[in-house]
C-alpha cells in the first residue's frame, strides 16, 4: 500500500501553525480593546478615563479670562485647572464621562468678543479639548455651561490658525442636548 505524503509536510504543519498563532493573537486583541470602557449610558460606572492636564498658571492669561468674565457678567467658579465656568442649568443628575459620545450646541469666542465657531457636534468627550473634557462632565442632558478656557488647555502655542491664534484663552457657551 502507498502512502501519499504531501511534499514539504513538515513546512506545512508548521505554516499552519503559525497561520492559527496569528488568528488567536488576533481574536485576543479584539477582546483586549473591547468597549467595555465605552459604554454609551451616561450612568456607566466602568469609564476609568480621565482628563490629562497641568494646571494652568499663566498670570496674563488668567487676569485677562477674569476681565472677560466681569465685562460680560458671568459669575464665575474657577476650577483647580485654572478654567472659570459658570453653570447656567444643571441638566439631568447623570453626567457624561469621558467614554460617553454627547452631543453639544455651542459657540466658541476668542477674548475679543470674536465669534470663531457655532454649531452642533457628536463627539466622544474624550476626543475634544482637554478644557470641554474637564468641565462638561459638570453638567447632564439639557444642561448649560459658560466657560473660559487658558490656552495649554484649548490649542495651546499652536492655535488654530488662522482663526484661533496661540496662546488664546477661549470662551465657550454651551448645552448638552
Amino acid at each position: 500500500m502507498t502512502h501519499f505524503r504531501p511534499k514539504n509536510s513538515f513546512k506545512s504543519s508548521i505554516s499552519s501553525l503559525l497561520t492559527l498563532l496569528i488568528v488567536l493573537v488576533g481574536l485576543f486583541s479584539m477582546n483586549a480593546c473591547s468597549k467595555s470602557d465605552t459604554k454609551s449610558d451616561t450612568n456607566s460606572t466602568a469609564c476609568t478615563l480621565k482628563a490629562q492636564y497641568v494646571n494652568d498658571t499663566s498670570a496674563t492669561q488668567k487676569a485677562l479670562m477674569v476681565a472677560f468674565c466681569k465685562n460680560n457678567n458671568i459669575n464665575y467658579t474657577t476650577h483647580p485647572s485654572g478654567i472659570l465656568y459658570e453653570i447656567t442649568a444643571a441638566g439631568d443628575t447623570a453626567k457624561p464621562n469621558l467614554c460617553n459620545s454627547i452631543t453639544m450646541t455651542y459657540a466658541g469666542k476668542l477674548m475679543t468678543g470674536i465669534q470663531f465657531d457655532k454649531g452642533t457636534i457628536s463627539y466622544p468627550l474624550k476626543d475634544l479639548i482637554v478644557g470641554w473634557q474637564i468641565i462638561v462632565p459638570l453638567i447632564g442632558k439639557g444642561g448649560k455651561i459658560k466657560m473660559v478656557i487658558p490656552s495649554s488647555l484649548a490649542y495651546g502655542e499652536q492655535g488654530r490658525p488662522p482663526v484661533i491664534p496661540g496662546n488664546s484663552p477661549l470662551y465657550f457657551e454651551m448645552s448638552i442636548d
